[in-house]
């Protein structure tokens, strides 16, 4: 029986122990903290999925929340202006629902499972020299764990990540009583509201501790006029500069936020990172070689969504990778193919996606938003885009072809001539 490590208890990690541990593999996790630990902490991230990563859970019957409100069937985009109302305001459906689970409630229900099943869990802060002291037991080494001097053990890789600095500084309040718009598709869609020079808000309705809630970021410009969390000092302070924040810049949705409470003392997150892409492979002291994934390897801005999705679809790979491997030795070789393999199926579109939406948007990106209000199919490509990134590459990235769509999309609106 092959032994495999891996580091990190997330999305990533806990999805490709659960998939070993089904296949026979003998699996030990290192996790910083209990399940216990974990559900009664503080948030950790944002987390929307969409339907196709749902199913790589669905398959190996870990995702546990079918049947639980809320759904999230579709979207909502508005691009603010100078007044109380957005300026431009679009909808559009999801092909299925997506859906938002609190890591807290997903990642402590996940590792007391792989408990139950027999998995082996090790807790506390892995350091390097406790990897290096234990990779000589196992067959493979997986780091998941995406913050700290392990994540540091992998190379940044220069030609894929072309920031170096923050581009978005995050505020996350997890809250009750957000109030469906009475002008809107109802409470269970997810908001974009693009507010230029200032950053984003993003709403979506979740599942946590306490049931179902709502997640409100802010995606802050930094040093700009939604940065302004540096100094809170607790929970609720973070919960009112926010509401002042909306009363300020988001009026449109003034009618909603009137009765927000926090859904616990956790309930709050802030703070940014540089979009980084890492060389898959690390060595260690003693010379043993260490797999990164998740967010170790890309770790996206959260303004695309794609931050859960991502870390479930490198598990998704590497599992399908190490399984079609059998018994031969999990090499630099394979680490490196297996990661590429992921960079190519999602990884490469989904960054380049990310990273442009944290510049100003470039010409035929503004003209896309705006034509999406008059055509509805638009807005529904763009849409089943957060779901399938990687149908982008035919229309959105490129100029010259979002030119010739909006074209096509015109002309079959207008009809033939006669």
């Amino acid at each position: 029986m092959r032994r495999i490590l891996i580091v990190g208890a997330g999305q990533a990690g806990l999805h490709l122990a659960l998939g070993l541990q089904q296949h026979g593999y003998d699996v030990t996790v290192v996790s910083a903290r209990t399940a216990g630990e974990i559900e009664h902490g503080n948030v950790m991230s944002t987390q929307f999925q969409f339907d196709s990563t749902l199913r790589y859970e669905r398959d190996l019957g870990i995702f546990f929340w079918d049947g639980q409100p809320p759904h999230t069937p579709g979207t909502r985009f508005m691009l603010g202006g100078d007044g109380p109302a957005p300026a431009l305001e679009w909808s559009a459906p999801l092909k299925k629902p997506g859906a938002d689970i609190d890591q807290r409630v997903k990642m402590s229900r996940w590792l007391r499972l792989f408990e139950e099943r027999g998995g082996n869990v090790v807790i506390g802060a892995a350091t390097v020299s406790d990897l290096d002291r234990w990779a000589a037991d196992y067959d493979l080494v997986v780091v998941a764990a995406g913050k700290g001097p392990l994540a540091e053990m992998f190379e940044r890789d220069a030609a894929r990540s072309p920031y170096t600095r923050p581009q978005r500084m995050l505020s996350v309040v997890y809250v009750n009583g957000f109030q469906p718009d009475p002008a809107g598709p109802g409470d269970h869609s997810v908001d974009f509201h693009l507010l230029p020079g200032r950053g984003e808000l993003i709403v979506m309705p979740a599942i946590t501790t306490s049931g179902p809630c709502h997640i409100l970021f802010f995606e802050a410009i930094p040093g700009g006029a939604l940065d302004v969390f540096g100094d809170v000092s607790s929970p609720q302070e973070h919960l009112d500069r926010f509401v002042e924040l909306l009363e300020r810049h988001v009026p449109w949705v003034c009618e909603q936020y009137g009765k927000l409470e926090l859904t616990d003392a956790g309930g709050t997150l802030r703070g940014g990172f540089a979009p980084t892409v890492r060389r898959p492979v690390a060595t260690l002291p003693s010379g043993g070689r260490a797999l990164g994934m998740g967010d170790v390897v890309v770790a996206n801005d959260p303004i695309t969504a794609q931050g859960a999705n991502m870390a479930a679809r490198s598990a998704a790979v590497y599992l399908d990778a190490i399984i079609e491997h059998g018994d031969r030795p999990f090499d630099g070789t394979f680490m490196e193919g297996v990661f590429e393999t992921f960079w190519v199926r999602h990884g490469r579109v989904t960054t380049e996606w990310s990273n442009m939406a944290l510049a100003p948007p470039p010409p035929h990106v503004q003209e896309i938003l705006g034509a999406a209000s008059r055509f509805p199919a638009i807005g529904d490509r763009y849409i089943a885009g957060f779901d399938d990134p990687n149908d982008f590459t035919e229309w959105f990235l490129d100029p010259d072809k979002a030119a010739a769509y909006l074209a096509e999309v015109a002309g079959a609106a207008a009809g033939p001539v006669r």
